[in-house]
């Protein structure tokens, strides 16, 4: 009997979640971040090669080809992943467009426009010479500031796609549009039908820049980032402080903002300075307790234990998915995403599923690492696992090799307690998400 009202359940449930999944706008979510699958996979692939975990790689990379050997490598990360939100307003617009049988190219570039309507377009930079002129900083204008086009301005991309698709799917259907004669080509015909749609976004994201800088100085996609931020404000070393830090990485990266990003910049300096007090005592041949004015919050510990292979700990899904995948989508997917898993780039993972406003991928997202916070800040508090010192390791540095040179066998024991947990969170996710995704596929086929 409860096994049985346990299944009707979980059928409920799933079927909400396919059915929230199935709106519009979550389809066209979904698939604007499917679009900016090759940059994310090909340049996991750069950024993994221009930080490879190994001791004295820079220095023989350097020897060998120059000091600026890696300048083509992070060019590459600079037109990838800090000009995601960008790919995502085009790719949310044609993939709204698309799937209401419309012109998706017109709907894409307009989405486009009206995200960096919003978006600042100047950049505040402090050099000695502007010192040496008797100003502290200077205004460059007409710029785009790759810190809101990448990961900081996805919000922004996404309310704006969503927004634009909806007035320009709309105005075509309402036959708001300039209709040119059949004879004329489709391309000619489709630019025109643009023009009514394209003027009303316009003046509308004018309108939203403009009530965002006299009532706020900053532009929407600034906006959106200080709100988010000033939640995170005043978190300090306890259980709660952890669990809230690994709570919003996850959270803002399930929305498709750059959690670690935001959190890293208000939280790790308070983190790393903990980090330091730990150092302090240990030089003194103290052990570093909070007992004895150490902490055990501290970068390394969200870092290495609590998003090893990417925020949600992914790799616990690649491996579930890997175990029982029977649809395409998922199986390849995550065949593609486990060697820059392994080095902690999830990008491929987050945005080829994808996982962000996936309803059925948040619950996971947010609890494996809770888990692991948990099982690392628990570990030291009983004294099993030592509070980790001035000691940093690469951020691409592979789970167990991380724990192992951070916290010894103790270290390595944990990750392997919190990848096992992570695959058991994932499992019964994997499976809904498998079975979604092959049913899809299956109706194609059968169309």
């Amino acid at each position: 009997m409860m096994k049985e009202r346990f299944t009707n359940v979980a059928q409920k449930t799933l079927d909400v979640f396919v059915k929230f999944a199935s709106t519009k706008a979550i389809t066209a979510l979904k698939d604007g971040f499917v679009l900016s699958m090759p940059i994310t996979l090909v340049g996991s692939i750069f950024l993994l090669i221009a930080n490879l975990p190994i001791t004295g790689y820079t220095d023989f990379m350097a020897r060998i080809f120059g000091s600026d050997w890696n300048l083509g490598l992070n060019q590459i990360n600079n037109s990838t992943f800090n000009v995601l939100a960008m790919v995502i307003a085009v790719g949310i617009g044609y993939s709204y467009a698309r799937n209401e049988k419309m012109d998706g190219i017109s709907c894409g570039i307009l989405t486009l426009v009206s995200f960096l309507i919003v978006s600042p377009s100047t950049l505040t930079v402090t050099s000695d010479t502007i010192k040496a002129l008797g100003g502290d900083t200077a205004t460059i204008s007409n710029v785009l500031p790759n810190t809101w086009m990448g990961g900081n301005g996805i919000i922004s991309a996404i309310i704006m796609g969503l927004i634009g698709s909806w007035v320009y799917t709309t105005c075509i259907k309402k036959n708001l549009r300039i209709k040119m004669p059949d004879a004329v080509p489709e391309g000619v015909s489709n630019a025109f039908s643009a023009m009514i749609p394209g003027f009303f976004i316009m003046c509308y994201s004018a309108i939203i820049y403009q009530v965002c800088q006299v009532f706020g100085g900053v532009s929407l996609t600034e906006l959106i980032f200080k709100i988010i931020q000033t939640p995170m404000q005043g978190l300090t070393d306890n259980w709660a402080g952890a669990i809230i830090i690994v709570l919003l990485m996850s959270l803002l990266f399930w929305c498709g903002l750059h959690g670690p990003n935001i959190v890293s910049g208000i939280i790790y300096p308070v983190l790393t300075a903990n980090s330091l007090v730990n150092q302090n005592l240990m030089d003194q041949g103290i052990k570093a307790t909070q007992a004895n004015g150490g902490h055990y919050l501290v970068p390394q510990l969200i870092d290495c234990f609590c998003k090893f292979g990417g925020v949600g700990l992914t790799l616990g899904f690649i491996v579930a998915a890997l175990l029982v995948a029977k649809s395409a989508q998922v199986r390849e997917l995550s065949k593609l995403s486990l060697v820059p898993g392994i080095f902690n780039v999830n990008e491929p993972m987050i945005f080829g599923l994808p996982i962000v406003y996936n309803p059925i991928m948040l619950i996971p997202f947010i609890c494996a690492p809770l888990v692991a916070v948990i099982l690392t800040y628990g570990a030291m508090v009983i004294g099993f696992l030592p509070a980790f010192g001035a000691m940093q390791v690469p951020w691409t540095t592979p789970p167990i090799i991380s724990g192992f040179l951070l916290g010894g066998w103790q270290g390595v024991v944990i990750q392997v307690l919190i990848f096992a947990a992570s695959i058991a969170i994932w499992f019964p996710f994997v499976k809904m998400q498998d079975k979604i995704c092959l049913k899809q596929e299956q109706d194609a086929a059968a169309e």
